[in-house]
């Protein structure tokens, strides 16, 4: 009896039998992954429609494309339009027509032209929005948050850098959006106590407040701490807030889990105790008073304290002793660019607290191999450590942390004395998705090898000046970091010995490319631009100066939808002409940086047009830098051979 066989139609009716529920079950699994659900969407019609019935979220490259794509998608709650700059007044109505009641956040964060009209008709039609995000909306006016007033049914609401609104403003959102349960004022500076104290007085169920650099004081603190529910509180950069200030606060909450302080050098050990209770888990004190015995004994009552960050402040070995004996135990710890922290603190304190997870000792220039064998010996669990230039670590110690710490996922070990037989021990750490290698000037092609072979779930990787000195960083690099199919982030600068070979192996290896920094990378030229251009479809960030790439190149990157940020300080043949046809053909440019002395040589109403669009230019007048020559090139490829 012959095997009947079984056409791929058959196959997708079987789907028939399925229900809708199990279908997006399984589209739960891809929604991390925009690949697997543009595949999906593709096989057939039936799942092209179950598709876009099952999306929920939307992040949209161009605004032009807005009303097309929510027509497709009639059930998206959460929209977010970051990444287009030119969102106009029309637009927003646009949205508030086709969404209506089933949008429930918008982030218009980076996006610009909409006025107070565009506000009010996206909070009058779309009346169960409970997030926005206006943050860098630099124009926006007190005549805006009067129409935000209307979205009655707010809980989270971001502010951030809207320089030009004030007190009168911010009363409006607090009379009118009682349900606010987060804001964010950050830089807000024509909000001041009046402001904050209504927003305190008004909406009573806020948890989370950033009253960062704004100029307050005491005055509406005292409002603020009698909010009940209030569980996270930043006051950064408030340099209105000292001891005097916060000894008169009676608190009238004992919910506060986050206190950030950090950058407030007017706030001591003795205010500081005024402000925080046993609840707290995370506590900044960044750039802030020195860390003495007597501060790190004012905060022994936080028996729950998980992180703590002490970034730039000077420390004492007494006070980091003190620390680590504490009966709490500490998950996260940064003492990045400290001064005092030494051998015998740094052990004494990561002997204590064996579960921390997060460790920075960036710039701890006093540290040594007994810091790490310590580390290594008593926090095996951590997944995060930030050791930029710890220069008296030997090369010894990075073997010691592949080794023993296997559950790493972020690690920065720029300019350190890191070798190949350290990268090698590192490539053990299969859960990498974030590693920095910058000057660290004794590796080779073989040691990150190993990394590229074995650390597939990277997804950042800086090499920033490679190519120094005995370095060789190669094409052979390249292809094997190409292995590392998710990486979206990657840094090359100053890695001359690179061509566009490498370039093409890593574009078609790693697809996900979003950001790209091939600043004086001199052998990349037009060629490597091709691969970039038809594999890396969602590259939005690259940075040429000081390369070979010709407006020939630029071009070719046109057909990059995505592409939004474009640094070129300088290249080799390149014309006015071309580069302003260039500019042209990239549609969705948001921002250029290029060197100021080409900006007369660019027609002004290309210019303006351009902005017009949502470009935005900067204009850097640094002194050109010396290019290596190409017969460089030739002689350090001859010196690897």
């Amino acid at each position: 009896m012959k095997k009947q066989k079984t056409s791929p139609e058959s196959n997708l009716s079987l789907f028939g039998l399925v229900s809708e529920e199990l279908i997006f079950l399984i589209l739960d699994h891809l929604k991390d992954s925009s690949f697997d659900s543009k595949s999906f969407s593709l096989v057939c019609k039936s799942f092209h429609k179950l598709e876009s019935l099952h999306r929920k979220t939307l992040k949209p490259l161009h605004s032009k494309h807005i009303p097309k794509i929510l027509n497709r998608y009639p059930y998206i709650t959460d929209l977010d339009l970051s990444l287009c700059p030119r969102i106009t007044d029309e637009c927003l109505m646009g949205i508030s027509v086709i969404c209506k009641k089933m949008l429930r956040s918008i982030n218009l964060s980076r996006s610009k032209f909409f006025t107070h009209l565009g506000l009010a008709s996206l909070v009058k039609n779309c009346c169960g929005l409970v997030e926005i995000d206006l943050s860098n909306a630099e124009d926006l006016k007190d005549s805006s948050l009067a129409a935000l007033a209307e979205a009655e049914n707010l809980e989270r609401l971001c502010l951030a850098r809207c320089k030009l609104i004030t007190d009168i403003g911010i009363g409006c959102v607090a009379v009118g959006c009682r349900k606010l349960r987060f804001i964010s004022l950050r830089w807000c500076l024509g909000v001041g106590d009046l402001g904050v104290g209504l927003i305190a007085v008004k909406c009573k169920e806020i948890k989370s407040l950033d009253l960062s650099y704004l100029p307050i004081t005491e005055k509406c603190l005292q409002q603020v701490v009698k909010l009940e529910h209030l569980e996270h509180l930043v006051l950064e950069g408030c340099i209105a807030i000292d001891d005097d200030s916060l000894a008169d606060l009676k608190l009238g909450y004992k919910a506060i889990k986050t206190l950030d302080i950090s950058s407030c050098e007017n706030v001591t050990h003795v205010g500081l105790y005024s402000l925080i209770d046993e609840p707290l888990r995370q506590l900044n004190l960044a750039y802030g008073s020195p860390v003495t015995l007597a501060l790190a004994n004012s905060l022994q009552k936080c028996s729950m304290l998980q992180s703590i960050k002490l970034d730039g402040c000077q420390v004492t070995c007494c006070g980091l002793k003190a620390i680590g004996n504490w009966c709490a135990s500490l998950k996260e710890l940064s003492l990045s660019k400290c001064t005092g922290v030494t051998d015998e603190a740094l052990s004494s304190l990561v002997t204590t607290h064996k579960d921390l997870r997060k460790l920075d000792i960036t710039c701890c220039r006093k540290i040594t191999h007994t810091s790490i064998i310590q580390i290594t010996n008593n926090c095996s669990s951590l997944t995060s450590l930030r050791m930029e230039s710890c220069t008296l670590v030997p090369s010894e110690s990075f073997v010691l942390i592949g080794q023993r710490c296997h559950f790493l996922e972020e690690l920065d070990l720029t300019d350190n004395e890191v070798d190949d037989e350290g990268l090698k021990s590192i490539s053990r750490c299969s859960k990498l998705s974030s590693l920095k290698l910058g000057i660290c000037l004794n590796i080779t092609d073989y040691g990150l090898t190993h990394i590229g072979m074995s650390c597939s779930k990277l997804t950042e990787l800086d090499l920033y000046r490679l190519s120094l000195a005995a370095i060789i960083f190669t094409d052979i690099s390249m292809i094997s970091i190409s292995k590392c199919s998710k990486i979206h982030t990657f840094e090359s600068r100053g890695c001359a010995l690179i061509t566009s070979l490498g370039l093409a192996a890593l574009a078609v290896g790693c697809k996900q490319l979003t950001k790209l920094d091939l600043k004086k990378c001199y052998q990349i030229d037009d060629f490597g631009m091709v691969p970039l251009a038809h594999f890396c479809q969602n590259l939005r960030q690259i940075n040429l100066s000081y390369s070979s790439v010709t407006e020939v190149g630029l071009l070719t990157l046109a057909s990059l939808s995505c592409l939004q940020s474009l640094t070129i300080l300088h290249f080799r043949g390149l014309s006015p002409s071309g580069l302003s046809t260039a500019l042209l053909a990239c549609g969705g440019l948001t921002k250029v940086k290029l060197h100021a002395s080409i900006k007369s040589s660019i027609p002004q109403p290309l210019l303006r047009y351009l902005e017009a669009r949502g470009c935005s230019f900067q204009w850097r007048d640094k002194e050109f830098q010396a290019e290596l020559d190409p017969k460089c090139w030739k002689l350090a490829r001859e010196d690897t051979e």
